[in-house]
C-alpha cells in the first residue's frame, strides 16, 4: 500500500502552541503599543499642552516602571507568570480605553494623562519580568536561540510597522481612535496569553516575605559577575545612547541635515538593522555567547560620533543600521545566556534587577543632556557618549566570566548564585571531549533591543 505524502508543517515543529501564543500576542501589542506611543504625544499637544507637557506625560509612564519593577520581579517568581501578564494587560487594556475615551470625548485633562500613562508603567513594571523567559522555555534548548530570534524580528517588525500604521492613522482619523485601538490590542493579547499551558512550570516553594525575595534575587545578581557588570554597563549605555539619539539627533537633523525627515530615515534603518540582527541569529549560534555579544556592543558609540561630525544623511542610516544588527546579536546572546544560566524559580527577579539596570538612568540622562550640551557643547557632549560606550564595553571584557562562558545544551538549569565574589561553577567550563563545556547550564538589553521599550511602552 501506498503510504500518502506527510502533509507540510505550516509552522516550524519547535514552534508548539506557546510559542505561537506568546509570539502572536507580542506581535499585537507592539503593533498597538507603537502607534499608541506616537498618539499620546500628539494627544497632549491637541489638548493644548507643549512640549514640555508631552515630556511631563512620558516622565509619569517611565517613574512608576523604575519604582516598581523590583516588586513586580518578586510578584512573578511567586504567582503564575502567566497570570501576572494576564492582569497587567488588563491594567493596560483598561488605562489606555479610559485614554482614548477622554481624548475622544475632547475633555482630555493633562493631569488625567498624566495619571493614566503611570498607569500603563505600572503594568509594564509587573509585565517585563513575568514575560521574560516564557518564550525561551516554550522551545527546545536545542532550537531556543532560533526560536527567540524569529520572536524578536516578529516584534521589531511590528515596533516599525505599528509606528507607520499609526502615524498614518492619528493622521487620518485621530489619535484618540489610535489609543482605542491599543486598548483592544491588550485585550486580544491578554485573552491568547490565558490559555497558555503551564503545566509543565515545576511548582515553587512559598516564599519568605517580598523583602527577602527581592535579596534572594540580588544574591543571585551579585554572586555572578558577568551579570552584574553587564547591568551596570547598560545602566550607563541605554542612558546615554538615549540622550544622544532622543535629545541631540533631531537637534542635529534640523541643523545639518535638512530636517526631520532624515533622523526618521535613519531610525528607519536602525530598525532595519534589527530586522538583519534577528534573521541572522536564525542561523548563527555562537558558543561564547557573552563575548560575542559584549563585543557587538562597541557599534553603538558609531551613533554619537556620527551626529558629533556629522555624517551625511546615508552615512548616519549606515551606522544606525550596522548598530540594529549588532545590538539585536547582543539581545539573542544575552538572553540565552541568562536563560542557561539562572535558575527557573529565581528568573524573573533576576530579570527585574536587569530591567531597572536598564531603565534607571534614562530620566537623568535625558534631564541632563540639555545642560551638558550648554556647558561643554554638542559635539563635545556627542564625543563623550561615545567615549563612555567604548570604555565601559572594554572594562566588561575584562571579566574573566564575560570572556569563558559557553553555550550548553544538555544540562538541566543550574541552582542558586554562589556568593559574591566568588566564580560560577558553570561560568568556567571544563572543555569536554569535543571541546565544549563538560556539564552545567545556564538582562541587560540594548537600547530598545527587547519586546517592549522599557522607557515609553505601556506594557506588552
Amino acid at each position: 500500500m501506498t503510504t500518502p505524502p506527510a502533509t507540510p508543517h505550516r509552522r516550524p515543529a519547535w514552534a508548539g502552541r506557546n510559542y505561537t501564543l506568546l509570539t502572536t500576542a507580542a506581535v499585537v501589542t507592539g503593533l498597538g503599543n507603537s502607534g499608541a506611543l506616537i498618539a499620546a504625544a500628539f494627544a497632549v499637544l491637541d489638548a493644548g499642552g507643549d512640549g514640555t507637557d508631552v515630556g511631563l506625560v512620558a516622565a509619569a509612564r517611565t517613574a512608576p516602571l523604575v519604582l516598581f519593577l523590583l516588586i513586580g520581579g518578586a510578584v512573578a517568581d511567586r504567582l503564575p507568570r502567566h497570570r501576572v501578564m494576564v492582569a497587567a494587560n488588563t491594567l493596560n487594556c483598561l488605562s489606555q480605553a479610559t485614554f482614548a475615551a477622554l481624548v475622544l470625548s475632547g475633555d482630555a485633562a493633562l493631569w488625567q494623562m498624566a495619571v493614566l500613562a503611570g498607569v500603563g508603567g505600572t503594568g509594564q513594571a509587573f509585565f517585563a519580568p513575568a514575560a521574560e523567559g516564557m518564550v525561551l522555555s516554550s522551545v527546545t534548548g536545542e532550537q531556543a536561540s532560533r526560536a527567540f530570534a524569529f520572536f524578536r524580528m516578529g516584534v521589531n517588525g511590528a515596533n516599525i510597522g505599528g509606528a507607520a500604521l499609526g502615524g498614518a492613522l492619528i493622521a487620518a482619523v485621530g489619535p484618540g481612535w489610535v489609543l482605542a485601538i491599543d486598548a483592544a490590542a491588550f485585550a486580544f493579547a491578554g485573552a491568547l496569553r490565558a490559555f497558555l499551558d503551564v503545566s509543565h512550570t515545576p511548582a515553587r516553594a512559598p516564599g519568605g516575605g517580598l523583602l527577602r525575595e527581592l535579596a534572594e534575587g540580588w544574591r543571585e545578581v551579585a554572586g555572578r559577575p558577568w551579570l552584574w557588570s553587564i547591568v551596570g554597563q547598560f545602566a550607563v549605555v541605554n542612558a546615554v545612547v538615549a540622550a544622544a539619539e532622543s535629545v541631540y539627533g533631531p537637534q542635529v537633523a534640523e541643523d545639518h541635515l535638512g530636517g526631520a525627515r532624515p533622523w526618521g530615515v535613519a531610525l528607519a534603518a536602525f530598525g532595519a538593522g534589527t530586522l538583519g540582527g534577528g534573521l541572522l541569529m536564525t542561523r548563527w549560534r555562537p558558543r561564547r555567547m557573552l563575548l560575542v555579544g559584549t563585543v557587538c556592543v562597541f557599534p553603538l558609540a558609531l551613533p554619537s560620533a556620527a551626529l558629533a561630525v556629522p555624517l551625511p544623511m546615508a552615512g548616519l542610516a549606515s551606522v544606525m543600521f550596522l548598530c540594529g544588527v549588532t545590538v539585536e546579536v547582543f539581545g539573542v546572546c544575552w538572553m540565552m545566556t541568562l536563560h542557561q544560566e539562572i535558575p527557573e524559580d529565581k528568573f524573573s527577579r533576576v530579570s527585574a534587577y536587569d530591567w531597572f539596570g536598564s531603565v534607571a538612568m534614562l530620566p537623568v540622562a535625558t534631564a541632563l543632556a540639555g545642560p551638558t550640551e550648554r556647558l561643554v557643547g554638542r559635539s563635545t557632549a556627542l564625543w563623550g557618549c561615545s567615549a563612555l560606550v567604548l570604555l565601559l564595553t572594554a572594562v566588561v571584557l575584562l571579566v574573566p566570566d564575560v570572556r569563558r562562558l559557553r553555550r550548553r545544551t544538555d544540562a538541566p538549569r543550574p541552582a542558586a548564585a554562589t556568593p559574591a565574589g566568588s566564580t560560577p561553577v558553570s561560568a568556567t567550563p571544563v572543555a569536554g571531549p569535543t571541546g565544549g563545556p563538560s556539564g552545567g547550564q545556564v538582562t541587560a538589553r540594548g537600547p530598545q533591543s527587547t519586546g517592549g521599550d522599557p522607557g515609553l511602552g505601556q506594557g506588552g
